[in-house]
C-alpha cells in the first residue's frame, strides 16, 4: 500500500475517492431512513437503492467505451460536479408527495457514478502499473471504504436527529467538490483509443469478453452475488429499525462492517497476490453468506455487531480479489470497457435484488428472504472455485486476441 501511495497521481487520486467516499456513506442510512420515515414503506426505502442502479444498467456499457476515449481525469471531475448538484435536489423531498424528487435524484447521481468508477479502475493500473503497487492500491482502496463504513455510516445515522436530514445532504454535495478539486490536479492522462466509435469500442470489449475465461467467470460470480447481497441491502436499515431499535443501530452495524473491511484489507492484499484466486474468492463468499444469516437472524447488537464485521472481512476480500484479477488479466486499452461491462452486470443484478428483497420481505419475512439471498451467494461460491488461477503472461496474450479476433487457446496444463 505504501508504494502505491508514493505515485503522486494515485496519492490524489485515493485522496478524491476517500473524501468523496466519506461524503456518499453520511447518506446510505439517512436516504433510506429518510424514505421510510416519509412513507413507512418498504418496497419504497428498497426502490431507493433500486434507483441508484437504473443508469449504471443502461449506460454502463457506453460509459466504459467514453472511459477509454477520453481524458479519465476530466470525465471524473465532470462526474463529481454532476453527482454534487445531484444530491442537492434531496433538499426539496420534504413529504411523500416529493419521493419523486429523491428518486429523480438519486438517479442522476448514479449517472456520474456511472462515469466516475470505470475511469477510476481503468485509470489506476496506469498509474501504479500492475504488480504489487496495484493489489496494494486495491487493498487501500478497500481499507478507505471500511473507514468510511466505521464512521461515515453511524456518524450519518446519529447526525439524522442530530442535525437534520439537510445538513448531511449538504455535507455530501461538499464532499464531491473537494472530490473535483483534488482531480482537477492530476496530470493530463488521454484515452488510449479515440480513433474506435462507440459501437466498434463495444465490440472490442465484448471479444475481449469472450476470449478471457477469467474475466467471464468473474462478471458470473459477482453478478449473482450481487443480485443477493442488494436483496439483503435494502433490508438491513427497515431491519434495524424494526427489530435493533432505530437508526443509531443501523449506523453501528454499518460501523461494524467497517471493522471488518478494516481488519480484511489487508490480508485480502497478501492472497490476492499468494493464493489460488478461485479458493480466495470462493471462501470469502461462503464466509459473507454465513455472516448475514448471523446478521438477519440475530435480536440485537450483541449478535449483530459481529455479524456485521465477520461480513465486512469477507466482503473486502470479495472487492479486492475480484477487482485486481480483472485488471490483470485485461489490457488497458480495454480495461475501462470490461470495468463497464462488470459495473453494468453488478448494477442490474442489484437494482434486481434491491426490489425482489423487499418484495419478498413483504410477503414472507425479512429472515426467510435473508436465508433465500444467503444460499444464493453460496452457489456463487461454489462457482467462484472454478476461477483459472491468473498468469503474469495472460492480459497480454488476451490483448493479442482481441486485435487479431483469434479464440481462446485452452490453457496450458
Amino acid at each position: 500500500m505504501i508504494t502505491a501511495l508514493r505515485v503522486r497521481d494515485f496519492r490524489l487520486l485515493w485522496a478524491a475517492r476517500t473524501v468523496s467516499v466519506f461524503g456518499t456513506w453520511l447518506l446510505v442510512v439517512a436516504v433510506p431512513a429518510h424514505v421510510f420515515h416519509l412513507t413507512g414503506s418498504l418496497l419504497a426505502s428498497g426502490a431507493a437503492l433500486a434507483a441508484e442502479f437504473l443508469p449504471l444498467v443502461a449506460l454502463g456499457p457506453v460509459a466504459g467505451v467514453l472511459a477509454d476515449r477520453w481524458d479519465r481525469r476530466r470525465a471524473m471531475v465532470a462526474a463529481d460536479v454532476l453527482r454534487a448538484a445531484a444530491v442537492l435536489l434531496l433538499l426539496l423531498a420534504r413529504d411523500p408527495g416529493d419521493l419523486w424528487l429523491v428518486y429523480l435524484a438519486l438517479v442522476v447521481e448514479s449517472a456520474g457514478t456511472v462515469v466516475f468508477r470505470p475511469a477510476a479502475q481503468a485509470h489506476t493500473p496506469v498509474v501504479v502499473g500492475t504488480g504489487t503497487a496495484l493489489s496494494g492500491a486495491n487493498a487501500l482502496n478497500s481499507l478507505t471504504d471500511g473507514v468510511a463504513r466505521l464512521v461515515g455510516a453511524p456518524l450519518g445515522g446519529a447526525s439524522t436527529a442530530l442535525v437534520g436530514f439537510p445538513a448531511l445532504v449538504v455535507a455530501d454535495a461538499v464532499s464531491y467538490l473537494v472530490s473535483a478539486a483534488l482531480l482537477a490536479l492530476m496530470a493530463r492522462r488521454p484515452g488510449s483509443d479515440r480513433r474506435t466509435g462507440v459501437g466498434g469500442g463495444l465490440a472490442e470489449g465484448l471479444a475481449f469478453l469472450r476470449s478471457e475465461r477469467t474475466a467471464r467467470t468473474l462478471l458470473v460470480v459477482s453478478t449473482v452475488f450481487l443480485a443477493a447481497n442488494a436483496s439483503l441491502s435494502a433490508l438491513v436499515t427497515p431491519f434495524g429499525i424494526t427489530a435493533l431499535g432505530g437508526t443509531g443501530p443501523v449506523g453501528l452495524v454499518m460501523s461494524g462492517l467497517g471493522v471488518g473491511f478494516l481488519v480484511g484489507a489487508p490480508a485480502s492484499r497478501v492472497l490476492v497476490d499468494r493464493l489460488r484466486t478461485g479458493a480466495v474468492l470462493g471462501g470469502a463468499l461462503a464466509v459473507t453468506s454465513v455472516g448475514f444469516v448471523l446478521l438477519f437472524g440475530s435480536t440485537s447488537l450483541t449478535w449483530a455487531l459481529p455479524a456485521a464485521v465477520l461480513i465486512g472481512l469477507s466482503g473486502s476480500a470479495v472487492l479486492v480479489v475480484t477487482q485486481t484479477t480483472l485488471q490483470r488479466v485485461t489490457p488497458t486499452a480495454v480495461l475501462g470497457r470490461i470495468s463497464a461491462v462488470m459495473l453494468t452486470g453488478e448494477a442490474a443484478a442489484t437494482f434486481a435484488g434491491a426490489l425482489a428483497g423487499p418484495a419478498l420481505a413483504e410477503i414472507t419475512s425479512m429472515r426467510t428472504t435473508a436465508y433465500a439471498a444467503c444460499a444464493l451467494t453460496l452457489l456463487a461460491a461454489l462457482y467462484a472455485t472454478s476461477t483459472p488461477a491468473v498468469d503474469a503472461a495472460r492480459g497480454a496474450a488476451a490483448a493479442e486476441r482481441v486485435r487479431t479476433g483469434s479464440p481462446e487457446q485452452p490453457p496450458a496444463r
